[in-house]
């Protein structure tokens, strides 16, 4: 049985204001609504005033341009952003996004019951993903976050964020995800297979942090390469 969450915030895209919750990232709760055609994801990181959510509105809207036109019009997804206010008045932003219901994140596949001829797609569509991003971060210096995190509850979110976490989360981000496990990238069901991306946010700490940031994950795409080898070749993945 499905859960529904009631929220004056999805009056924009609901009359009853109840929508499903379908999962959850790092900063994200993410719905979707009753005739399965639309995800809409509650961004967090909220504003205290109506003029700065309009312009994080904008920020991301941008992004989200940028980040599709690296990722080109096959692996990208449309993203509509629309402000609305809570029961107590406070501005929050939704992004809309289209609802594909039939496809997988890549996280969830066992590559060992796909074909060589499907395992060939995926690697062919994958080793794209990573030229094309490596090419955005030489020419512009940024890049698309491909990997997620994956949060359970709005609780859960809450207690991994917690400071004293950042060792897991170190964990996480440099051993325990890669691009065969990644949350950010669904696989849409046959005939077309495709890989798109679901996630077109910033990454909008410092610069020193985003230095640190990319140079790890140009590293880590070294890595990357060599495991969709082995996936392709053996159909495995970690």
């Amino acid at each position: 049985m499905s859960e529904l969450h009631f929220d004056p915030l999805f009056a924009p895209v609901d009359a009853d204001l109840h929508l499903e919750r379908i999962g959850g990232g790092n900063e994200t709760e993410v719905y979707c609504t009753d005739d399965r055609r639309d995800v809409v994801k509650v961004k967090q990181n909220i504003t205290p005033t109506l003029p700065a959510t309009l312009a994080q509105a904008i920020a991301l809207r941008n992004a989200a341009r940028r980040f599709a036109t690296v990722m080109s019009p096959r692996h990208a997804i449309r993203n509509d952003f629309v402000v609305t206010a809570d029961r107590m008045g406070q501005p929050h932003l939704l992004v809309i996004q289209p609802y594909h219901g039939d496809a997988q994140p890549l996280s969830s596949l066992d590559y060992a019951q796909l074909s060589l001829r499907v395992r060939w797609q995926l690697a062919s569509q994958l080793t794209r993903i990573i030229a094309r991003s490596v090419a955005a971060y030489a020419k512009r210096g940024w890049m698309p976050d491909l990997y997620g995190r994956r949060s359970v509850s709005a609780a859960e979110r809450a207690a991994l964020n917690r400071w004293y976490r950042f060792p897991w989360r170190l964990w996480s981000f440099v051993v325990q995800r890669n691009l065969l496990r990644a949350h950010n990238l669904l696989l849409t069901a046959p005939p077309n297979r495709r890989i798109i991306l679901v996630d077109y946010d910033p990454v909008t700490r410092g610069k020193l942090y985003q230095l640190i940031y990319y140079q790890v994950r140009l590293w880590l795409f070294w890595r990357d390469l060599a495991l969709i080898a082995l996936m392709f070749i053996a159909g495995w993945a970690p």
